[in-house]
């Protein structure tokens, strides 16, 4: 893949595919167990429209010695204040699976005038269809093999013992999440699941709707749970699409009508 090298931003952000020009932004934020490498091949994909800025998860990866955040609001509150220095001009916000949920309560989290245009959230439940108490261990080898990675893996025992930490690290704080009814998010948001996913089924997706008084749209494209890996850049389309209206759309005059509308 040719242009500028790859770089990273503090500890908790990676940039794939850097883009001189300076456009849309999107904030990637992983799957439970996931890093940002994940999002390498959907960076290039869609430089260079948009430059994709990845979140690089504590106890994975090159941050393994990097403790995570105790619970779910700590970690929310860290990921603001990371993000805070790098919110200028139009970015949005794609998030997978436990990276959707997070995605979603740092955009509420942040201050009005500096959230996301849109948040785009594949493969997960609503935000009030989470929350409890902490899962089992073995969960972890259940998402492990539910997602599509156990393949993948199978055959190198200190990734899988590296994932399966990485995991048990995203569920023991996903374990602390309430969902506090707040009000709900202004911005666009976008629901998008994976028509072949074993874990999610896409009819629950339309409950994303309650969570925003923007625009909403809900897709189904091709895929199982995980759209964007190592292996496979994910919706491409769609994200195009998203990154595309909400520039013309931002840019329209005042009193345009916001669309509401499942894709």
């Amino acid at each position: 893949m040719n242009g500028p090298r790859p770089r990273v931003e503090g500890d908790w952000l990676f940039v794939p595919a850097p883009q001189e020009h300076r456009p849309y932004r999107l904030f990637c934020f992983p799957h439970a167990g996931g890093d940002a490498t994940a999002f390498t091949r959907l960076a290039h994909r869609l430089a260079p429209a948009a430059e994709v800025w990845a979140l690089r998860m504590p106890a994975r990866g090159g941050r393994g010695r990097h403790p995570m955040p105790a619970t779910f609001d700590l970690l929310v509150r860290t990921v603001v204040d990371v993000l805070r220095p790098h919110l200028g001009g139009r970015f949005g916000f794609y998030g997978q699976s436990f990276g959707s949920l997070l995605a979603y309560e740092v955009a509420r989290a942040l201050p009005e005038d500096r959230r996301p245009d849109a948040v785009v959230a594949a493969s997960a439940s609503p935000p009030d269809e989470w929350g409890g108490p902490p899962q089992p261990q073995r969960a972890a080898e259940d998402l492990l093999r539910l997602a599509g990675m156990g393949e993948l893996i199978a055959a190198e025992p200190e990734l899988r013992d590296m994932a399966l930490r990485a995991i048990r690290a995203d569920l023991a704080v996903l374990g602390t999440y309430r969902h506090h009814g707040a009000p709900p998010l202004g911005a666009d948001l976008y629901a998008i699941a994976g028509d072949a996913d074993p874990m999610l089924d896409p009819d629950r997706l339309a409950g994303w709707s309650r969570h925003t008084t923007g625009g909403f749209g809900l897709t189904v494209v091709r895929g199982g749970h995980l759209l964007a890996t190592v292996e496979q850049p994910g919706p491409v389309d769609v994200l195009t699409s998203v990154i595309g209206r909400e520039r013309a759309r931002r840019g329209a005059p005042e009193g345009t009508p916001n669309f509401r509308s499942a894709a």
